[in-house]
């Protein structure tokens, strides 16, 4: 299950790194956080999670030192998370997460979207239901049965653990995010993690082929140059006879 896990995550990469508008992207994230936890890193575990991913991702400091002074300020943008679901072309699954300060707007370019794509528009649950919300952590590591003992000990609630390639992987629900993160570092304090994140993953792939690849990923491209849009979460999986 976790090379199917880790399998899913690395589509999911590929298709965040073809964001051309990364510090956009993490700046709105981070001041959001900012604003709704506090600025201080410390006391905002959210806020610390989002700057070590932003530092990872190669974010300048600037960037998110400028978002935190916004959200300092208590002025600015109210930005209300929303999802929007629907089939892309190809018949794959897709749930569009943004970010928006104005949702008839935002609703209206992913409508565009989706229907100079040819693809379809769902409602609220059209799709969601075929995807598992999580929180992810991915670390380097053997031993999968004292990472499992370490959030027993702490009461966390594990979805899902498994150790590959000598990476270990561990799922567990969004609302177990804080505590699941706090258990493994009391583990090990010089824990890196590679990946800390809350996701939606599919619960199933579903392959595409031919022309449908090139115009699922113009469908994404298309999507991820509008600017209220944060992740792309999908169960594409390219195949190929040749």
């Amino acid at each position: 299950m976790g090379r199917a896990y880790q399998n899913r995550k690395e589509s999911m990469a590929k298709t965040a790194a073809a964001k051309t508008k990364v510090y956009s992207k993490y700046g709105r994230e981070i001041y959001v956080s900012a604003k709704n936890g506090g600025p201080d890193p410390t006391a905002n575990l959210s806020l610390r999670s989002l700057i070590e991913r932003a530092k990872k991702d190669q974010v300048p400091g600037h960037v998110i030192e400028k978002a935190i002074d916004k959200a300092k300020g208590g002025s600015g943008e109210d930005f209300q998370p929303a999802l929007y679901e629907g089939i892309a072309p190809g018949g794959a699954m897709v749930l569009i997460s943004a970010l928006t300060d104005n949702p008839n707007r935002t609703f209206g370019e992913i409508r565009g979207v989706f229907s100079k794509c040819k693809a379809k528009l769902g409602s609220q649950g059209s799709v969601s239901h075929m995807f598992d919300h999580r929180a992810m952590f991915v670390f380097a590591g053997e031993d999968e049965e004292a990472a499992l003992e370490a959030l027993m000990e702490a009461d966390v609630d594990v979805s899902d653990i498994d150790c590959e390639d000598g990476m270990i992987t561990v799922l567990v629900p969004p609302t177990e995010f804080a505590k699941t993160r706090n258990a493994l570092f009391a583990m090990d304090e010089q824990l890196n993690l590679e990946v800390e994140e809350i996701t939606y993953l599919p619960q199933m792939p579903h392959p595409i082929e031919g022309e449908d690849i090139a115009q699922f990923e113009r469908f994404v491209g298309l999507m991820n140059d509008l600017e209220d849009i944060q992740e792309i979460y999908h169960n594409a999986e390219y195949s190929s006879d040749e």
